[in-house]
Parts: structure tokens; C-alpha cells; sequence
């Protein structure tokens, strides 16, 4: 499996099978380069989607339109994004898993908020926030936290799930922050490669994953920082 950040909490994934784009926010983004949206769409297969706030949505509408791809969701989410004209969507809610053709989403616990500003400046709640646990054919089962915080049925993921890669939000203020995030790895996880992400954008949040790399010391978890495009491969 290819792994490419793409900036704040966006990873594109590549498999034998799929072109998998997760909360993939391109426009707006500080921290990502428009001159690789190309490339980052080309041959899309699915769209995965943590929840509902802007900085995870991003550009799925468009991508979707422009590649036909189908996009997964939870069900308020993917009932609003089918009224923006998103035509292949697979709904699911917590605990739930999706089936997909080469690798199944599970949507897990996260804890956070999920909505959107009407025209009006009125929050519209869409469902919950979710981590999202894929299970490969061939590949390692990578979990995407989403935006949250740590708690202590993690370990419930953990065993059930077994996840072999964690993508992490570490940035703090909207999520855990880079100590907390590490904590949660250690105690609940036997993660083999890490990521971590939702950071190094806004100027809000962390802009480096210091504290989490140095949280992770004497782990043997490997904890991997690629640069904004760059590629890890497990």
C-alpha cells in the first residue's frame, strides 16, 4: 500500500485494487499543493469521509463528480452530500461496515462534532464524527481516527479490529494534541507504522509533530512524518 498526505488530515491510499481518497480538503487548505490534485484524482476509486466539517468534506462534491467515484459516508452526511448532486454514495453508521470491492470501512467512536454552516450561518448537524477502520484483501488494516479526542474504548477497537496502520490527528485545540495522541497509541494500540496528520495547516493548531514523535520515543511503533505529498509505503 501507497500512503500519500496530502496535507491537514487528507491521505490519498493505493492499492492493487483501489485509488482511495480520505477527507480529502484541497481547496482552502493551507498546506496542500494545488499541483498535485491531478494526480490525486486520477484513477479515484472511493471517497472515504471521517465527518462533516469543511476542513474534511474539502472537495469531495466536485471529485465526485469529476470522477465518478463512489463516496462512503455516514448516513446524514451522505444523505446531504447526495443533495449537492453526489449520485454513488454507501451510507453507514457507527459500527456498521461497508463491503466495497477489495477492502471493507467499518465506521468506529470518534469523539468530536460533525455539521455544516447553512447560507444563513446556522450549524446543521450531519450525523456523527467517525474514525474508519479498512480492512484489506492483501494489505495491512489501516485506521483513520478522524478528528478526536482519547478514550478508552480505543481498546475495544484495538481488539476487534487489530489495525496494523493509524493515521493520527495530533494538532490539538480541535483534537487531541501531540503528548495525548501518543499516549492513546501506546496504551491502546499495536500499531506497526504511524502517521500522523491534522496538523502544520491552520495556524491554530501544532505546526509540527514534535511532541508526538518525542511521545512515541522507545515505542515500536514506527512513526513515519513525510513532507506535504509525500509517499510511505507499507
Amino acid at each position: 500500500m501507497k500512503i500519500k498526505w496530502l496535507g491537514h488530515s487528507a491521505f490519498h491510499l493505493e492499492t492493487a485494487k483501489a485509488k482511495i481518497l480520505i477527507d480529502p480538503f484541497f481547496t482552502g487548505n493551507p498546506s496542500f499543493d494545488e499541483s498535485t490534485r491531478k494526480d490525486a484524482a486520477a484513477g479515484l476509486t472511493h471517497i472515504l469521509l471521517t465527518h462533516g466539517h469543511g476542513d474534511h468534506v474539502g472537495d469531495t462534491v466536485a471529485l465526485a463528480k469529476e470522477t465518478g467515484a463512489t463516496v462512503v459516508a455516514n448516513a446524514d452526511l451522505a444523505a446531504w452530500l447526495g443533495s449537492k448532486g453526489v449520485k454513488a454514495l454507501e451510507m453507514g453508521n457507527t459500527g456498521g461496515t461497508i463491503h466495497l470491492g477489495g477492502f471493507s470501512t467499518t465506521f468506529v467512536n470518534a469523539l468530536h462534532s460533525s455539521a455544516q454552516l447553512t447560507e444563513d450561518g446556522v450549524s446543521h448537524s450531519l450525523g456523527s464524527a467517525n474514525g474508519l477502520v479498512l480492512h484489506f484483501e492483501d494489505e495491512p488494516t489501516l485506521y483513520h481516527m478522524g478528528d478526536t479526542d482519547i478514550f478508552s474504548d480505543m481498546a475495544l477497537i484495538h481488539e476487534l479490529h487489530q489495525p496494523e496502520i493509524g493515521l493520527v490527528p495530533i494538532g490539538d485545540r480541535f483534537t487531541m494534541g501531540g503528548a495525548v495522541a501518543a499516549l492513546a497509541c501506546r496504551r491502546f494500540f499495536k500499531f506497526g507504522t504511524v502517521l500522523p496528520c491534522h496538523y502544520g495547516s491552520f495556524g491554530i493548531v501544532d505546526q509540527t509533530p514534535e511532541t508526538f514523535v518525542a511521545g512515541m520515543d522507545g515505542a515500536s511503533t514506527k512513526v513515519e512524518t513525510p513532507a506535504v505529498g509525500g509517499i510511505v509505503t507499507v
